[in-house]
């Protein structure tokens, strides 16, 4: 008999089988898992967030209407709980805390954790890059970029259009892009860009083109003249 297939073991689930979704999560585990820790960036808060969607689809699975895969509703669970944890977070740091001092001393941090992160000369690491996107756009390209799910996949389980998540990805790329710096400062940057003095291929050979039209033109002009 052969392995049964993540709708059958949803079913088997919703109709009292006690190990149905067991196996479930087991065979998806790794990439649930992955998807939380590069949304949140913190493996404690990844768990904490990985095991409150589980919960919520154990208990929710007859909520499952079979209109998109299995693992697709899986992953929208869990993401929305990472955004969730998210927002709870921003919530939470957006309270006064006891004395503090309300004349900007908040915005100023802000402003110098902002300034940081642009002059900071050496690279940051992966999850460390994601950490300073806006969670929308974090959450967009991670499960393309990384989880590897299409545009459409992806706008299903965030429950956008296919177009928001084009757009979220673009402008998460952009802002990545000078974070993830190789290590060694602008000469690793440049990697196989040519130096200050030297000529990239194509353009040294249309450089000679353009020095033999000149000599050609040259001897075409003496040769008039005589």
């Amino acid at each position: 008999m052969g392995e049964s297939t993540d709708r059958e073991l949803m079913a088997r689930h919703v109709a009292g089988d006690a190990d149905a979704f067991g196996e479930l999560f087991r065979r998806h585990r790794d990439r649930l898992w992955a998807v939380a820790l590069r949304t949140l960036g913190n493996p404690d808060d990844a768990a904490d967030a990985l095991q409150d969607a589980m919960i919520s689809a154990f208990r929710r699975a007859d909520s499952y209407r079979g209109e998109a895969a299995v693992t697709t509703w899986l992953h929208r669970v869990v993401v929305n709980a990472c955004l969730d944890r998210v927002r709870r977070e921003a919530v939470r740091a957006t309270e006064p805390m006891p004395d503090e001092d309300r004349s900007g001393h908040q915005s100023g941090q802000l402003a110098s954790r902002r300034d940081a992160i642009a002059d900071r000369e050496t690279s940051l690491d992966l999850s460390a890059a994601l950490a300073t996107l806006p969670v929308e756009q974090r959450a967009a390209l991670v499960l393309v970029d990384m989880a590897g799910y299409s545009v459409v996949d992806a706008a299903q389980i965030l429950e956008v259009a296919p177009g928001t998540i084009k757009s979220r990805c673009a402008r998460a790329r952009a802002k990545l892009l000078p974070l993830l710096r190789p290590i060694g400062g602008g000469e690793a940057h440049r990697g196989n860009q040519p130096a200050a003095g030297d000529v990239a291929p194509e353009t040294a050979e249309q450089q000679s083109k353009d020095d033999s039209r000149s000599i050609n033109d040259q001897r075409s002009d003496n040769g008039g003249g005589r």
